[in-house]
């Protein structure tokens, strides 16, 4: 059995054993829809490319780590390009937030905003905690990684009808969770 016909993790097993040829299948059905995540993230196909390459890179370090029982090998690997991709953004973004910092004398939010936003980040962050595993995973990819219903679908091999109700059902929970805790919050 050749490499490109084996199973997604079959290849990963393969790749934790030292087999490039595994990697390279992996990245022959990946690697474009990889750089189109990262693209859409960074918007600068050179810095996609490097997020491409680093997550590949710890595709093959970190093969064996993948657990088949927590999803698919394709969410595992374009889970990793995105997480890189943000990891550039927000390098990219601490670098020019502290250039602009040091060029300005007063503070950039006033206390008070900045307890807003804690708080609200808070809300945010425990309204995420309600999603499935599912939910959040297809929210992810169409939110922070630009991918359409279809991508998305393609990427986890399910029907594109799916991927639409999963994400209306996450956004419906987040809402309703985001109302509960400005009503309490009234209260």
């Amino acid at each position: 059995m050749t490499a490109s016909t084996r199973e997604d993790p079959d290849l990963l097993a393969a790749c934790s054993n030292g087999d490039e040829h595994a990697l390279g299948a992996l990245y022959d059905r990946y690697g474009k829809l990889a750089y189109g995540l990262a693209f859409r993230v960074l918007r600068d196909s050179a810095l996609a490319e490097d997020a491409v390459q680093d997550a590949f890179v710890t595709v093959w370090r970190q093969a064996a780590t993948y657990d088949r029982a927590r999803g698919k090998a394709s969410t595992w690997i374009l889970t990793l390009v995105h997480r890189r991709a943000v990891d550039i953004v927000r390098r990219q973004h601490r670098f020019s937030s502290r250039a602009v910092e040091l060029e300005m004398a007063g503070p950039l939010i006033p206390a008070e905003s900045v307890d807003e936003h804690v708080g609200r980040r808070s809300e945010v962050q425990a309204a995420l905690r309600t999603l499935s595993n599912a939910e959040r995973q297809v929210l992810d990819l169409a939110y922070w990684g630009g991918l359409t219903q279809t991508q998305i679908a393609a990427a986890l091999g399910i029907p594109t009808g799916t991927v639409g109700s999963r994400i209306f059902h996450a956004l419906a929970k987040l809402r309703d969770a985001l109302r509960q805790t400005t009503v309490e919050a009234r209260s």
